[in-house]
């Protein structure tokens, strides 16, 4: 297989896909090692993993270039944001290692009720594109610090920084089996690993269609464990007095709009605004976009790289197109531009007018286009933020409190934010509603519970009759 570089589409590396039967060797590696692996003290996989965010933090430049030249996404995100995120998330829970405790029901005194956490033994992850490292990260922090081992498998066009990941694991001292990284098609390795009866759970982040096929495979199997994380259609709701945040409310809605060019699970790409402020904050919002410099990822001035294929790009302007036709209004972008030959560049869009009945208000468009709406009252507001199969993220902007929590309390969405973009950070749960997510969260002590099984030991004293 060949990597590109979304860029220019130059290709920079190629490597040999794993095969079912690489699958089938990896998986039996790691369930030979998951015993070891899980009886050493959580201290010593501590130490293992800090060493291993040491080595990370060493090669911070190597890993940030891999990731912004295979996705195509601003060396700066990727310096700044991406791979310190990362670190952070090995070191944390590499830290939490020990803190992975169990509690005692409350009976009386003839009998003592013990629940405790273990590990499931050889688990697997499937992880996206656009944040190849960072999704990584969160998902081999919670599962090695808990005692597994991990079967990885990066998305086909952005192996590079995972494979590099998987070098430093062994070179901090994890023992074989611990860490494996298996490149390849999500047809044949991805659907290998969700059948494999050996596999005791899986994590996915990605398009739904692909989630339902691991569910799929996971019940045809062993029932394994499925988590899984299936993209958004993020609200921002900007209530009557949102306008008091001047220029901070648009530099923070671009960001959620436009981040890692709108390639963002969490992306605000519906933006909901009270009806007396409506034509302002469509103005000013069209002035920053226009202002977004659209460039080589490898530059420190750019702040949007381009798409990551002619695919991706193709879709993107045939639904503002097919929008448009519907009735809708474009105010800025829509069509591809040349930066670098060969590179698959969409500037920022903004779409105004659009039918709520149109895949752009619907579907998860995955590029830096965002639609933008009127809204009446809180009520209709409400309405239309929650008018999607997606529940992952939206955000709410006003400074009465107490209105704005009020919103976030009736939004439908695993994670909203008020007056500012922002998903937590790694002390705090993140998972979707509705088709968003299933069955589990990442980071934090609650990331440990899709990949632990609790346990309960009943002891009857003898007070009890014993």
């Amino acid at each position: 297989m060949t990597v590109r570089r979304p860029a220019d589409g130059a290709a920079v590396a190629t490597y040999r896909p794993v095969d079912e039967r690489g699958v089938r060797e990896a998986v039996a590696v790691a369930a030979e090692a998951a015993p070891a692996w899980a009886a050493l003290h959580p201290r010593a996989r501590g130490e293992l993993m800090t060493e291993l965010a040491r080595l990370m933090e060493r090669d911070a430049p190597v890993l940030a270039r891999l990731d912004s030249e295979d996705g195509g996404k601003p060396i700066t995100d990727c310096i700044t944001g991406d791979v310190p995120g990362a670190i952070e998330s090995i070191r944390w829970f590499a830290e939490a290692a020990d803190k992975v405790s169990g509690s005692v029901a409350p009976t009386d005194d003839s009998a003592l009720g013990i629940t405790t956490r273990h590990p499931m033994g050889a688990v697997a992850a499937l992880v996206p594109w656009n944040y190849p490292l960072a999704m990584a990260a969160w998902k081999i922090g919670p599962a090695l610090a808990s005692g597994n081992c991990l079967l990885l498998k990066p998305a086909e066009a952005t192996p590079r920084s995972v494979q590099h990941l998987a070098a430093l694991a062994a070179e901090a001292g994890l023992p074989t089996g611990v860490l494996t990284v298996l490149p390849g098609h999500g047809a044949v390795t991805g659907r290998a690993l969700a059948e494999d009866p050996l596999v005791r759970a899986i994590s996915f982040t990605g398009a739904q269609a692909t989630g339902r096929q691991i569910l799929a495979g996971a019940g045809a199997s062993n029932f394994k464990r499925v988590s899984l994380e299936m993209g958004g259609k993020s609200p921002q709701i900007l209530m009557r007095d949102a306008l008091s945040f001047g220029e901070e409310l648009f530099e923070e809605m671009a960001v959620a709009a436009f981040l890692n060019s709108g390639q963002n699970c969490t992306a605000g790409s519906r933006i909901y605004v009270d009806a007396s402020i409506f034509d302002e904050v469509v103005g000013r919002l069209v002035a920053v976009a226009e202002k977004l410099v659209l460039g080589d990822p490898a530059e420190a001035r750019t702040q949007m790289g381009p798409l990551i294929n002619h695919a991706a790009l193709e879709r993107a302007e045939s639904a503002v197109s097919d929008a448009v036709t519907q009735g809708a209004e474009l105010l800025t972008g829509g069509s591809a531009v040349q930066v670098l030959p060969g590179g698959h560049y969409l500037p920022a869009t903004v779409v105004s007018n659009v039918p709520r009945d149109c895949a752009l208000s619907r579907e998860e468009t995955f590029a830096p286009v965002v639609t933008v709406s009127p809204f009446r009252d809180e009520d209709e507001a409400i309405a239309l933020a929650n008018d999607t199969e997606y529940g992952l993220a939206a955000s709410v902007w006003s400074r009465d409190i107490d209105s704005a929590l009020r919103v976030a309390r009736r939004v439908e969405a695993g994670v909203v934010s008020i007056n500012c973009y922002g998903e937590g950070d790694i002390t705090t749960p993140f998972g979707g509603w509705k088709q968003s997510g299933f069955g589990g969260a990442e980071k934090s002590l609650a990331g440990f519970d899709q990949w632990t099984l609790p346990k309960v030991t009943w002891l009857r004293t003898r007070s009890g009759g014993v």
